[in-house]
């Protein structure tokens, strides 16, 4: 492997092959991206274009190398290109890329996925967190015969319609409270309330006459930043469903296998009826499921009314490369990953005090996150309320000197097992300079 760069990228020089491919992209994909955040509005600047990545590290395509932390948004709990993963992949790929039809490699992996979380009794692979979770709400509403869904502002839940309002992520990003587009009606069945506010969400629940058929949550919040639920909140969520006689949600496309090697009920020991599961068990390709009680998934077709398809679902290459990351990312090696997210937070944290910079930080397995404020964040509105102009010249002073945390300071990031101590301590060198910058 190429050893790391021995100094930081002190003297930036021109990103000129980037730039000349985003000027390509404008002219094909609106803001020159296939997914918003990429487009850098939250950062400002020119996006950098990748061209390939290595264990911890990414390199664009005018040769800069970086220490990345964003990891694809968190699938690439191994780092980039693992030999593991690409040797499964190159067996698999050998055999078929897809059939349409069962295979042995997805029974193996769901096996596998059921074994680290047994209350996921029976899942369904789809092909993306947006599937996933508008799977669920359908199903969730199909099983209890109510329309409305309870969701909390900040949290992302991929792009369909019911998600929409006062979401995290890109729309967070973007300054966008809600998206054109979404029917008034439909918009209307979902019910808002803070994170971290259990009066508010009882509040809301008890308004609504009709019922709410679920409850949908990021147990840890990733698309406002990392912002952890309070000591009872969770529980709490579980109560009102269970008074409302409505279902659970816990999405755990960003948490899952990141916050514990099961997940958020193996964390803070809350079940949900349905979770829905993406990033880590696709080890780098497209794929995720939703799953839970044995008795809701019954619902689904062909057993149940409730239809949902997908030709790509279940895959060889995607159920490989879950197959491989899931097999290598044990308990052992999930704590080792922990131990160096702890070590990254607590330097960071270091920085802001050495510097007398307001930062907030903290972690929760190999995800992680920081905000420019004195208060603890708790919920989306305090997300906004940080120093959202510093984060954005912090951003650009730490990727000028090769660190690349996500551009936004509404996302979380991550770390993998391929960041060592060496990368750590690299990172948090260019990140106390870029942090300097950013205050001089």
């Amino acid at each position: 492997m190429r050893p790391l760069s021995a100094s930081p990228l002190k003297d930036l020089e021109t990103r000129a092959r980037s730039a000349e491919i985003m000027a390509r992209a404008r002219a094909l994909f609106p803001g020159g991206v296939n997914s918003p955040v990429r487009a850098f509005r939250g950062v400002g600047g020119e996006p950098i274009v990748a061209a390939r990545g290595e264990g911890a590290r990414i390199w664009d395509v005018d040769g800069k190398e970086y220490i990345d932390f964003v990891l694809s948004w968190g699938p690439l709990v191994l780092g980039h290109a693992s030999p593991i993963v690409l040797d499964a992949l190159e067996r698999t790929m050998a055999e078929g890329t897809s059939f349409g039809m069962p295979t042995e490699l997805e029974v193996q992996l769901g096996e596998l996925i059921r074994a680290r979380m047994p209350h996921v009794e029976m899942m369904r692979f789809v092909s993306s967190g947006t599937e996933a979770t508008m799977s669920a709400v359908r199903l969730a509403r199909a099983f209890t015969g109510r329309d409305a869904i309870l969701k909390f502002e900040g949290c992302y839940h991929g792009h369909a319609d019911s998600f929409l309002a006062r979401a995290g992520s890109g729309v967070a990003t973007l300054g966008l409270p809600d998206s054109p587009g979404v029917p008034a009606a439909l918009a209307s069945l979902t019910l808002t309330a803070p994170f971290n506010d259990l009066d508010a969400a009882k509040g809301l629940v008890k308004r609504t006459k009709r019922g709410i058929a679920a409850i949908i949550v990021e147990p840890i919040v990733g698309n406002s930043g990392f912002i952890p639920p309070d000591r009872g909140f969770l529980e709490g969520l579980r109560a009102l469903a269970d008074n409302a006689g409505a279902l659970l949600i816990f999405d755990e496309v960003m948490t899952g296998f990141r916050i514990a090697p099961g997940g958020a009920r193996e964390r803070f020991g809350v079940t949900a009826d349905l979770t829905t599961l993406g990033k880590v068990i696709g080890g780098g390709l497209p794929v995720a499921l939703y799953g839970g009680r044995r008795d809701v998934m019954e619902r689904i077709a062909p057993l149940g009314p409730v239809y949902q398809a997908g030709t790509l679902s279940g895959n060889p290459l995607a159920m490989a490369a879950g197959l491989a990351t899931l097999s290598t990312l044990t308990a052992a090696l999930h704590t080792k990953i922990e131990k160096r997210t702890a070590a990254l937070v607590k330097g960071l944290q270091k920085i802001g005090v050495d510097l007398g910079v307001p930062l907030e930080a903290g972690h929760a397995g190999s995800m992680w996150g920081f905000f420019f404020t004195e208060k603890p964040v708790r919920n989306f509105a305090d997300a906004k309320a940080s120093d959202l102009e510093l984060f954005r010249r912090f951003f650009r002073a730490a990727l000028d000197r090769g660190v690349y945390l996500a551009p936004s300071p509404f996302e979380a990031c991550f770390m993998s097992a391929a960041h060592g101590d060496d990368e750590v301590g690299t990172a948090l060198e260019r990140m106390r300079e870029a942090l300097e910058d950013a205050i001089a």
